[in-house]
């Protein structure tokens, strides 16, 4: 294994399975200590735009506990983006939820943290580097906690510096778990060096509630060209030969002509088609929606 060096020393700190009562259990993770799911919160370990994590321990496992935070407390950008294409599981449920009634809003947390145990449980099963989840009760995820060799808090992608040859190896890990997760029909959505791990095997990928789904979500393929990018500029930082690459284009070609599988050979290169593109037959296809749907409309007012 090549060198790789933490750079803060917060993370040079192992966490202690033993201390007892090292500090006050927050009130959002007090039902979960009265449910007996939890004995022991150990430390805090980070506040994000999304949620607090805390190190807790359950029986002899030493697990995190992600504790989302109420939608006005959150600070996660055009959130809409990200949930279009989910399913609702009922009519009065998606009522609820364009009205922005109290039941609504609570609707729309549920689905928000319910899709990332779910994208968890699925990813995982598709062979990608997740956490593995425990359980998810009263806006609190509780899964696996992940470390590197020596016992510590695994560092974030972006608190470690890297060799070239490090670099490679680990974004050519992260591209292909891209890709299992695209083949399991999600793309994560906000890629970066911050939701990115580095446990004592490599990269693991984190903070999933915002995962899209590949062929509901139209900005699916807008999101998965920013992801790749992005993890593309920061190993592209210690190996630069990675900055020439084209990995999010090939991908996603890939996905479209319905060729992309968990184990497809990737290249890093993709060149752009020179055939023009067929405008009059798009117009056509617009023309054709667009009066499919006022005809939908037509007949809904007629049944009022």
């Amino acid at each position: 294994m090549h060198s790789l060096k933490i750079n803060h020393e917060s993370f040079r700190a192992k966490v202690s399975l033993l201390n007892k009562g090292i500090m006050k259990i927050p009130k959002r993770l007090q039902p979960l200590v009265d449910y007996d799911l939890v004995d022991e919160v150990i430390s805090r370990l980070m506040s994000g735009k999304e949620a607090d994590v805390y190190v807790v321990r359950s029986g002899s496992e030493v697990l995190c506990a992600k504790v989302y935070k109420e939608a006005l407390k959150r600070s996660f950008k055009k959130a809409a983006q990200y949930t279009e294409g989910r399913k609702v599981r009922n009519s009065r449920r998606e009522r609820a939820m364009q009205k922005g009634s109290k039941f609504g809003r609570k609707e729309q947390e549920d689905i928000w943290q319910n899709a990332e145990v779910d994208a968890l449980y699925k990813l995982a099963d598709a062979g990608v580097r997740v956490p593995k989840p425990s359980t998810c009760i009263d806006g609190v995820l509780l899964m696996e906690l992940m470390t590197d060799a020596d016992g510590h808090v695994a560092p974030r992608l972006g608190d470690v510096t890297l060799t070239p040859e490090l670099a490679i190896d680990y974004h050519g890990m992260v591209i292909m778990d891209v890709v299992r997760m695209l083949c399991a029909g999600l793309v994560h959505g906000d890629l970066s060096e911050f939701n990115v791990l580095v446990d004592e095997y490599g990269p693991v990928i984190i903070d999933l509630p915002q995962a899209v789904n590949a062929a509901a979500n139209n900005n699916a393929e807008v999101m998965l060209m920013r992801d790749v990018d992005n993890m593309k500029r920061y190993f592209g930082r210690f190996a630069p030969i990675l900055l020439n690459t084209h990995f999010a284009k090939e991908i996603w070609a890939l996905y479209e002509d319905g060729k992309l599988h968990p184990d497809s050979e990737l290249t890093g290169h993709y060149e752009e088609s020179s055939k023009a593109a067929d405008v009059d037959a798009v117009m056509v296809q617009i023309q054709a929606a667009y009066a499919e749907e006022q005809e939908r409309l037509e007949r809904l007012r007629e049944s009022l």
